[in-house]
């Protein structure tokens, strides 16, 4: 699919979030990541865009690393098509519904 989107997709962004909605959410990320991530209460309430940064890998010799972050972060869009809340994974397009979540078109 690359880089187009589907007919009638449209960026959206989540409207009157609950604790289900951002369950849905949490579950969809932390499934795209491989990982635990951790996430705003607002995240996806005022943009269709959500941008993770990257941490970088803490060791015994330095617990608390700190300076630049040279890899590109990791993107993910909401989208609505048909009434459904979908997050898409920029990296390879992936598209994640979000049950139990009611969103709107930006």
């Amino acid at each position: 699919m690359g880089c187009q989107t589907l007919a009638g997709d449209k960026p959206a962004r989540i409207i009157n979030p609950d604790d289900a909605s951002r369950a849905a959410l949490q579950k969809a990320i932390n499934a795209a990541m491989h990982s635990d991530v951790t996430l705003a209460e607002d995240a996806l309430t005022k943009s269709s865009m959500l941008t993770i940064e990257r941490n970088p890998p803490r060791t015994m010799k330095n617990p608390s690393p700190q300076g630049r972050i040279m890899e590109a972060p990791f993107r993910f869009r909401l989208v609505i098509n048909h009434g459904e809340c979908i997050l898409i994974d920029e990296r390879d397009q992936s598209r994640h519904i979000l049950p139990a979540t009611s969103c709107t078109a930006e």
